[in-house]
């Protein structure tokens, strides 16, 4: 029986509940992936490459942040400590993954500007399959538990212990846990600074610039070379932020956690449309919030065939995505 019929045999009250409760844990998980989301489309909305790697980036800066816990010992750490060492996190693990990011484009991506668009691609996935490995040698096989430094309590009623938020809810209240917090009061200022980036600033409009027309951005004086470096290492920076929270709200990572996430996350874009930032994040809430509703009325097993069916749907009414323009192609 599914969880949803748990929840309706309870009553009307525990089935609105239940509906509420897999709408935050939806929203939430679908901002995280959202994260993820945009270093893909900042990635193709500049050069058009779907850097396959960024997946995998991610999975790499989640094994960093948990060596860093272990390092610093914060399992052990006061609740004071715990705060300010997470920050730490948040700004460590973000530069190292911007740092190995900005490294690929230069050393593989950087000399295949002017090649067949195969060829950047092919090598992304090359990539792709090199941070896998490497990961598998840094975490092994198996998966790594990670530490619970944020509790798993409701903010506005503590109930004592409560079940992680994978678990459905068909009590009387609505949890909102302290991980939800976390992920809020990161990847939701985290998401606004990037749009008055992109808006705002000269590097902003130059990337805007550059994404238009790399030739003509070129031709005005733009560095075009220095704005795809600065795409690449806000990307790479992104993912950081976005392993970092998923290493302390899922409490496990895994080597291949890259494949699945990156997945999810590539998914997003397109459904956005790809190139698109406002795009990315709708897709990204949405991907969320049909993986958690289908988890709980449909089935766990069932769920990336809903998403994935999903997506075939709209991209037939909607091929350039959700949020997407159409473009002629250019001869």
């Amino acid at each position: 029986m599914t969880p949803f019929l748990l929840a309706a045999a309870a009553g009307p009250s525990q089935w609105l509940n239940f509906f509420l409760q897999q709408c935050v844990h939806g929203l939430t998980f679908g901002a995280l992936i959202a994260l993820i989301a945009l270093g893909y489309t900042m990635v193709y909305g500049i050069i058009g490459l779907i850097n396959f790697a960024h997946g995998d980036l991610f999975m790499l800066g989640s094994f960093l942040a948990l060596a860093l816990i272990g390092w610093l010992d914060l399992e052990h750490a006061g609740s004071v400590k715990v705060v300010g060492e997470i920050a730490l996190l948040l700004v460590l693990v973000p530069i190292f993954c911007a740092a190995l990011n900005f490294t690929v484009d230069r050393v593989v991506y950087k000399p295949l500007r002017k090649a067949h668009k195969l060829a950047p691609l092919v090598s992304a996935i090359g990539v792709s399959f090199i941070f896998v490995n490497v990961g598998q040698i840094w975490g092994g096989s198996a998966d790594r538990n990670v530490p619970t430094l944020v509790s798993e309590k409701n903010v506005f009623a503590d109930r004592g212990n409560s079940p992680p938020p994978s678990t459905a809810d068909t009590g009387d209240s609505l949890k909102f846990t302290y991980k939800d917090l976390l992920l809020v009061v990161t990847v939701v200022p985290t998401m606004i600074g990037l749009t008055l980036l992109v808006n705002r600033t000269k590097l902003g409009r130059a990337m805007r610039a550059t994404a238009q027309d790399p030739v003509a951005a070129r031709l005005m004086g733009i560095p075009v070379e220095r704005v795809i470096g600065a795409t690449f290492l806000i990307g790479g920076a992104l993912g950081g932020v976005a392993s970092v929270v998923y290493s302390l709200y899922i409490n496990t990572v895994n080597f291949q956690m890259g494949y699945q996430n990156g997945l999810y996350a590539f998914t997003a874009a397109v459904l956005g449309g790809i190139g698109n930032i406002p795009g990315a994040v709708l897709g990204g809430l949405v991907i969320g919030l049909v993986r958690s509703l289908g988890s709980g009325y449909v089935s766990e097993h069932w769920v990336d065939a809903v998403i994935f069916g999903m997506l075939i749907v709209i991209l037939v009414f909607r091929p350039t995505g959700l949020l997407g323009e159409r473009t002629r192609e250019k001869v």
